[in-house]
């Protein structure tokens, strides 16, 4: 039986997802001590990126805490915007801060499909193109290649925050195909934790999401601390 874990977890201000999930996927017992990093009702952009990593920065010290096991920073848009030289650097700031492993919901999607084997994938996220177009470089940069692909296009955090998991399962099924190896549903926001289980069975290959893949890891980071 794994043993529970006390994460530290940062989300943006707005998720009303990825804690109440995280813990789902996280052993019996298990704790989160979260930090909502402040931001606007636009979804995040290169531009304001500084400014909503600095404030990441100042929240972490937080979890300065003998009672914290593993950090996971969850904010899967940051860390495709960031790059993957950016996010490993913000991985590392967070660690330098807090004194603690840290897992960023980015680099977890990537090692998940790489651990898999997969290398061609079907991909739905609620993202703008901006963002979409990020996030498939950076899957890129991991030898993934995003076969089939769709979204919500939400415009504002309030039409992200309304999406349901019956539509997530809904777009996913729409866009899986025979020449996808797995399908990734990309954000923290988005509910995955009552669909992934039957999507996976449906599609007779691997099913993962942001949220998921972060529990995995940080179980995965706190055992190796």
């Amino acid at each position: 039986m794994s043993k529970a874990l006390h994460v530290g977890l940062m989300v943006p201000i707005n998720n009303t997802t990825m804690e109440r999930e995280l813990l789902a996927w996280l052993p019996a017992g298990s704790t989160c001590d979260t930090q909502r990093i402040p931001r606007g009702k636009g979804l995040l952009t290169k531009e304001v990126l500084p400014e909503y990593v600095a404030q990441a920065l100042a929240l972490a010290k937080a979890f300065d805490d003998p009672a914290v096991d593993v950090v996971a920073y969850g904010c899967t848009a940051a860390g495709f915007i960031s790059g993957p030289a950016g996010d490993a650097a913000l991985q590392s700031d967070l660690a330098k801060v807090t004194g603690k492993q840290v897992v960023t919901t980015a680099r977890s999607m990537v090692l998940a499909l790489q651990e898999a084997g997969v290398k061609n994938i079907a991909l739905v996220t609620p993202y703008l193109d901006s963002v979409n177009t990020q996030l498939k470089a950076f899957l890129a940069d991991g030898g993934i290649t995003v076969k089939r692909f769709n979204s919500f296009y939400a415009q504002t955090t309030d039409e992200l925050g309304r999406i349901e998991a019956h539509q997530v399962a809904k777009l996913a099924r729409e866009t899986m195909a025979d020449d996808c190896e797995a399908m990734f549903i990309g954000c923290s926001q988005l509910p995955t934790c009552e669909i992934l289980g039957d999507l996976e069975r449906e599609f007779g290959r691997p099913t993962l999401s942001s949220i998921q893949v972060t529990a995995r890891r940080a179980q995965q980071a706190a055992v190796n601390s």
